[in-house]
């Protein structure tokens, strides 16, 4: 997935459950203080992201998220954990003595 599509999926979000204007949806808009998001709704948008990534989102990946492309930097940083997890999991154990 790439950046832009996640930006398309959030901005979705944003303006279809916290009814904010599309225009103020850009990736530098902070969520606090430009787009109104409190904490409650920070908890709300993650609950929606999840069918992005396919997994619960751990809130400790949110703690650091400021802007919107913070938000779209730690999805991309799950998706990618989950590519790197996923292609350990197809190479074949090292073998031991």
């Amino acid at each position: 997935m790439t950046d832009q599509e996640i930006f398309e999926s959030l901005r979705g979000i944003l303006i279809e459950t916290f009814d904010i204007e599309a225009d103020r949806v850009v990736p530098q808009a902070k969520l606090y203080d430009d787009l109104d998001i409190d904490s409650i709704d920070a908890v709300d948008l993650i609950v929606k992201l999840k069918p992005l990534v396919g997994k619960r989102l751990p809130p400790e990946a949110f703690k650091a998220v400021r802007t919107v492309q913070d938000v779209i930097d730690a999805l991309q940083g799950l998706l990618k954990a989950d590519a790197a997890d996923a292609e350990a999991g197809d190479k074949p154990a090292a073998a031991t003595a």
